[in-house]
């Protein structure tokens, strides 16, 4: 055996739970408090020889969150509320999309977003126009 393989074996044991998926709530939170330690050990630094083992645990991590806390659809008309609402706009503040009652059947979900008002919205917040388009 290698002295490369003797040490990987000799040190197996306290590295195996850094790459293993978490199969529960108390595994996936230890996992996160190891992954932020050595983030602040790494830092910027995606050279320290510690930056994989950050970025496999971190897919671990997500791949743990996207099972188990799946993001929700958002509409298009959702994301133009929350948008709105953070800015403090209301309907008549956006008549590039369309007249107050134009956007007032958008945010009812009686009307859809079209892709000319999804652009119009994109270029204006600087989001994907994607995210207000219902796919």
């Amino acid at each position: 055996m290698t002295t490369l393989v003797e040490k990987a074996v000799e040190h197996w044991p306290h590295v195996a739970p850094l790459l293993t998926a978490p199969a529960g709530r108390v595994e996936y939170d230890r996992l996160v408090e190891a992954m932020d330690q050595i983030l602040r050990l790494v830092g910027e630094d995606e050279d320290h020889p510690l930056a994989i083992l950050a970025s496999r645990m971190g897919d671990l991590i997500e791949a743990y969150d996207e099972t188990h806390h799946p993001m929700p659809q958002v509409t298009g008309a959702a994301a133009l509320r929350a948008i709105m609402d953070e800015r403090g706009l209301g309907q008549g503040d956006l008549p590039e999309v369309g007249s107050q009652s134009v956007i007032s059947e958008i945010l009812s979900g009686k009307r859809r977003i079209n892709i000319r008002q999804a652009r119009v919205l994109s270029a204006r917040f600087a989001f994907p126009a994607e995210m207000f388009l219902d796919l």
